[in-house]
């Protein structure tokens, strides 16, 4: 599982690399893992991870499910830590309100000072909207400023890198429960997690293990 939601590779490549070392299993079977594994990953890294800054860069990206173009919603602070991500059918307010809504409540962020997008109108209905309810800080700036957006742009290669090798996705719940073990792998490879630190594969490795109280 680390293996696929880390390196640009494919089901099939994966089940040939496994039997190199004598590890019979289909590529049917690595799929249904990742399709169970890949959200419970997501829910129990949450709590391990450090916490992000206060300027949030805010960008969506395209995803194609099943011949159709869907759209992820990503947030790196102004580090390149992920803050969320979240898969949406749709690119408006209400699609973008609940992507705020969503980082919000995880437990490494806080409520930004400034939040930097690019032209998109959905953008400032659903900031609006939000300090309207209190759901975000009154304060809280949003800048539309394109070049600045750079690092969550440049932040999206990693995930179109990991989408690439594969068939498409063929459900937008496939879709969804892939890119959430793609993004949260990401997060450990980055050193999101105090003790995985980045390029440290062995505490990544062990710090998943940990994580499902399996031995390493």
């Amino acid at each position: 599982m680390r293996w696929y939601l880390q390196f640009p590779i494919s089901y099939r490549d994966l089940e040939c690399m496994l039997s190199d070392r004598g590890v019979q299993v289909d590529h049917t079977t690595l799929f249904r893992w990742i399709q169970a594994y890949a959200p419970e990953i997501d829910r129990r890294i949450r709590p391990h991870l450090c916490m992000t800054n206060g300027s949030w860069r805010v960008d969506e990206t395209y995803i194609r499910v099943k011949g159709q173009w869907v759209y992820l919603y990503r947030a790196v602070d102004a580090t390149g830590q992920t803050i969320d991500f979240l898969l949406s059918p749709k690119r408006d307010a209400a699609a973008a309100r609940r992507f705020f809504r969503k980082a919000l409540k995880q437990p490494h962020t806080v409520n930004p000072r400034t939040i930097t997008v690019d032209k998109n109108a959905a953008y400032p209905i659903a900031m609006k909207a939000m300090k309207r309810d209190g759901a975000l800080w009154r304060f809280s700036k949003l800048r539309q400023v394109k070049f600045l957006n750079n690092i969550v742009e440049q932040d999206h290669r990693r995930i179109k890198r990991l989408v690439r090798p594969g068939l498409g996705f063929q459900s937008f719940i496939t879709a969804s429960r892939t890119i959430a073990g793609y993004e949260v792998m990401a997060m450990i490879r980055k050193g999101q997690v105090v003790t995985a630190p980045a390029n440290d594969m062995r505490a990544q490795r062990d710090f998943i293990a940990t994580l499902f109280s399996a031995a390493a």
